[in-house]
Formats: structure tokens, sequence, C-alpha cells
């Protein structure tokens, strides 16, 4: 084999560096999705709103209210950014080859050059000179800030819902987070993953559960707000809190290990796979709970389909929307858009659409078949993933690497049907209260004894 594939991961692609490359790979993700979405036909920042709550204005952007600015203003600085992020790490991690040359030794001398990287991308993100895409820094800031201290009666935007669910798939990069702070200090290594006893052990669970409390608390601010009437947010926030035992009990099945291999004599490689404990199997489930109830959630909930919905589906055809012009003269005040979606034509003639999907569909349908099933299968490796007792060893960490990346995949899928729901709903919703208004003047007229005299 070559000498080059027997280097472990730690020595060529060192945990701080996986931090950064996941980190940028999420901007790229963010940036696709608003592109994808406007190739799709979806305008994505004005569902998500991001056009009014932005607090720096656009360049490009008319302070007229009828003008919106186009995606393509949202989403080219992302590329840019993602451009200088990128080139900046990969020029970092190219010194730290070059210094070390796969040589074991080297590692933990040049450990200083990934902690400058990270120390710089920190100072960036904090800095309030308007450099390196100034607006969506501070955008990510604001959105950070909304999520975590928002106070409890106010409301939850859904540009907020898609920031903290896209927060909870770098739940375990906030571990790897706190683990690449220890390794860099004076005393760690780059080559081992730190251990800390007492209540050290406990920062890593706490910090990987941080974007599930956050998540969490948005479902119970929706629930007990004075206009919600109804218990899905409850629901919602059941899925979240189905996080917490899979992470903690993965922390005390460590402890509970250590124990084992210190009573029996064991040796370290012995640890990881304890099916007669009543602790690992109490952990499993909790496992399979999450993984399935989230999946079900997805695909019911935050997709509308119908795979797995048990109430029955009154609808049977396929509507295609198609954009309308709405006047400013002639339709309600919360239709007063130069844009609209409408669903009252059916396409292809009225056929029945395809089972488990729902009648209306914005995209291709190949895509929902092939979403759903990837969606299953990386739920159910993604909460094994947040167990730390089976990856806190250096021998694991390739998988968990590749696991992380196709998490982000999984959730980079997640949104393009979760803001298509969204649309959906909204045109829906739009229709019935157009359909109602109409209804209502219908009846005044009749009411008018003008028109009575007429008739």
């Amino acid at each position: 084999m070559d000498a080059q594939l027997e280097k472990p991961l730690a020595a060529l692609f060192p945990l701080p560096f996986r931090v950064l490359f996941l980190v940028g790979l999420g901007i790229l993700g963010w940036a696709t999705n608003l592109h994808g979405l406007e190739r799709l036909g979806v305008d994505g920042p004005s569902i998500l709103e991001l056009q009014d709550r932005s607090y720096l204005p656009l360049r490009s952007s008319s302070p007229s209210r009828h003008k919106q600015p186009s995606a393509h203003a949202f989403y080219a600085p992302l590329y840019r950014l993602f451009v200088i992020y990128s080139a900046w790490c990969f020029g970092a991690w190219l010194l730290y080859r070059a210094q070390t040359r796969s040589n074991l030794a080297l590692v933990d001398v040049f450990a200083y050059i990934p902690g400058v990287c990270i120390l710089c991308v920190l100072t960036v993100l904090l800095c309030t000179v308007d450099i390196v895409q100034k607006r969506e820094r501070d955008s990510f800031l604001l959105s950070a800030e909304r999520c975590c201290f928002s106070a409890s009666d106010s409301p939850i935007h859904f540009s907020d819902v898609i920031f903290a669910d896209i927060l909870t798939s770098y739940a375990k990069v906030l571990g790897d987070l706190w683990l690449s702070f220890w390794m860099l200090l004076p005393g760690g290594s780059l080559l081992s993953i730190p251990t800390h006893e007492g209540w050290y052990q406990w920062v890593l669970p706490c910090l990987m559960s941080v974007p599930y409390a956050i998540r969490l608390r948005q479902c119970l601010i929706e629930y007990r707000s004075p206009s919600n009437t109804s218990r899905r947010p409850l629901f919602n926030a059941i899925k979240y809190a189905s996080s917490f035992p899979v992470i903690f009990l993965s922390a005390a099945q460590r402890l509970v290990e250590s124990e084992v291999v210190k009573a029996s004599g064991l040796s370290a490689e012995h640890k990881g796979w304890h099916w007669e404990y009543p602790l690992f199997q109490l952990w499993l489930f909790s496992v399979a709970v999450n993984s399935l109830y989230s999946f079900w959630w997805d695909v019911t909930n935050d997709w509308g389909l119908d795979l797995l919905n048990l109430r029955h589906t009154e609808s049977h055809a396929v509507v295609f929307p198609f954009q309308q012009t709405v006047t400013a003269d002639r339709s309600p005040s919360h239709l007063r858009s130069s844009r609209a979606l409408s669903f009252r034509r059916a396409g292809r003639h009225g056929s029945p659409y395809p089972y488990g999907l729902r009648p209306i569909l914005l995209y291709p349908l190949l895509v929902y078949p092939l979403i759903v099933f990837l969606n299953l299968v990386l739920r159910m490796t993604w909460s094994i993933k947040l167990s730390s007792h089976l990856h806190l060893q250096s021998e694991g960490s390739v998988v968990i690497f590749c696991l992380e990346v196709a998490e982000l995949l999984r959730r980079w899928m997640w949104v393009f049907l979760r803001i298509e729901w969204e649309v959906v709903k909204r045109g829906r919703d739009r229709e019935r209260s157009a359909d109602t208004t109409d209804e209502l003047e219908l009846l005044d007229a009749h009411k008018d004894p003008v028109v009575t005299s007429i008739l």
C-alpha cells in the first residue's frame, strides 16, 4: 500500500481544517440553495423575507417597495464570500502540508498554522470594517442573535426556522470546534482526540445539543403564541427533544465503558459496543426513535408529502402553478405583488398525482422519491453520528467526516423541499383567502338595495 495512504487523516487533514472545510461547504450550500431556487422558478429571498428584514441595504436595490432585488443580489455575494474563504483556508492547508511533508513528527510543530487560520476567520467574522462581504457576515450574526436571544414573545420568522434547522446539521461540527480548541492549545496534539475528566467531559455533549435547544425553544414559542391554534409546534418540539437522549446517553455510556475497561482490565480496543448493557440498549432505542420520528416529520410536515400521512387526501389532481399578474386595484392588500403563484388550474388533464406525493408540485417528479430515500438513509446515520462514544477515536475519523459531509448534503436537499412546501402552503392560503373575499363581496352585492333593485 502506498505510504501516503497509510498516513492517518489526523496528519493529512487535521480536525481544525476539517471544521473549516465543513463551514465552507455550508456557505457554498446556502448560495446554491438560493441560486437553485431561482433556476427552479421559486423566489427564495421573498419567501424567506430577506429583503424586508435585512438591516443593511443592498447596493443594487431601490428604496421603492415595488422593486424588490432579485435572488442574484443575494447568492452572488455568497459565492464571492465562498471564494475568498476557501482561498484563505486552502492556502493555509497547502502551507501546512508543505511544512509537515507527511512527517508525523512535524505535525504538532506546525499546528499553529490551522490555529492562525481559524483565528483570522473569527476575526474577520466579527470585524466591523466593511471588508469581505460585510453585509453577509452581519446577516449571519443577526440571524444567530435572533435565534439565540430573541424575546419569548417575539414572532418566529420562517428564515430563522431554516437557519436553526441548518444549524442542527452542524451539531457535530460545534463539538469538533471544541475539540480543535484543545488540540491547538500547548500540550495538545493534532494526532489524537483530547479526553477530559470531571465536568469538562460534559461540555462536548452540551455544545452538540445547543442547536436542538435553539430549535426546541422556537417551537415552544410558536406553541405559546396567542395566534396559534394548533398542536403542531408541540409535536415538532418533541422531535428536537428526542435528540437529547441520543447525545447525553452516549456521553454517559463512555463513562460506563471506561469503568468497565478499568474493572475488567481490557484494552481500549475492546470499547465501543456493549450490547448486553441496558444503557447501550436504551441509547440504541433513542437513536431509532429520533431517526424514525425525524424522518416522518420531514416527509409529512416539512415537505407536505402524503407518503406517511395517515389522513385522507381529498384532492387527486396534479396542479402546476403558473405566474399571474395581480393588480393593486383589484387585489387585497396581501396579494399586491407583481408576481403571485396561482393553483387554480390543473395540469396533465387532472391526472392523479403519484402515490406518496402531493397535488401541487414545483419540481420534477423524480426529485421527490430520490430525496425521500436519501433522507431516510442519512437520517439513520446522522443520529448515530451524534453519539460521541462511537467517534471519539482517531481510527473512525474518516467515516465520521464522510457522514458529516453527507449530513450537509442531506440538509442541502432538505432546504429545497422545505422552501417549496412553504411556497405551496402560502399560495394555497392566498387562493382560499381570495375565494373567501370574492364570496363575501358577492353576498354584500346581493344585500345592496341598488343592486337588488337592478336584479
